[in-house]
């Protein structure tokens, strides 16, 4: 039996990530902090189709140990399509950041990424039909002052995945890698980014897409093996297109 991980599967493109892969009766495997929502995520999905299996895996990515433990625990799984969903925020001034909150951050953004990328990667590079999605940002392709230690963060998700997609295509490997890169969307992560208890996107954004859109962009990157990123641009349309960075050297 084959499985899909989604990490931070507990709300936004997560949650509606697994309904859009449970669609298409794939098992799944979610991941997040939150049992009771990752309980009523499973309840859900179902009641839709109860021949879909799902595991719920309660891990704390925001600390780096548990990555480990959280790929471990799943050894004995077959995975074919493994989604670094989680992620969290920080929207404020460099000078002004909360430094405890940016070490959280980057221990989510990138430490635990690239591990558990890495761990994936070993064990299933010649596995035919298998797919590392990385969830970046469009923040990820642009710097956004006010947020810069985010988009920084997001940066190195889409340089470093990129990277392996072009790793991976270099050794001939069947395993494919690839980023999205959302804009807007409306999910929790801006009112967790200002510690705010709520936050009214119709008021405060001129344009944004609901986290049902997102995950539907996402399946259409996980259709399309021939592209690396799946990237919303400014006008708010997503594009479909090969790796954005320039590569300088290559193995021989």
């Amino acid at each position: 039996m084959k499985y899909t991980v989604i990490t931070g599967a507990s709300s936004g493109i997560g949650y509606e990530t697994a309904l859009a892969f449970a669609a298409r009766g794939k098992n799944l495997i979610l991941v997040a902090r939150r049992l009771d929502k990752l309980e009523d995520l499973k309840s859900t999905i179902q009641g839709i189709d109860p021949k879909v299996n799902v595991i719920v895996h309660i891990s704390d990515l925001s600390v780096t140990a548990e990555a480990y433990t959280l790929y471990n625990d799943l050894k004995e799984y077959e995975i074919e399509t493994w989604i670094n969903n989680a992620g969290l925020g920080e929207g404020s001034f460099i000078a002004d950041q909360n430094l405890d909150k940016v070490e959280t951050m980057l221990r989510v953004n990138i430490e635990s990424l690239t591990i558990l990328s890495t761990l994936y990667v070993r064990d299933y590079a010649n596995v035919e039909g298998t797919q590392l999605i990385n969830v970046s940002s469009a923040l990820g392709y642009a710097i956004a002052v006010g947020s810069v230690t985010y988009s920084a963060s997001k940066y190195y998700v889409s340089a470093f995945t990129e990277g392996l997609a072009k790793e991976l295509e270099l050794k001939g490997a069947k395993l494919k890698a690839k980023v999205l890169a959302p804009a807007i969307t409306e999910t929790e992560f801006v009112q967790k980014s200002l510690d705010a208890e709520a936050f009214d996107y119709k008021a405060n954004m001129p344009k944004y897409h609901t986290a049902k859109e997102m995950a539907g962009f996402m399946i259409n990157l996980y259709d399309h093996n021939e592209v690396v990123v799946g990237i919303v641009d400014q006008n708010y349309e997503f594009q479909l297109t090969g790796a954005i960075y320039p590569v300088i050297s290559e193995l021989n």
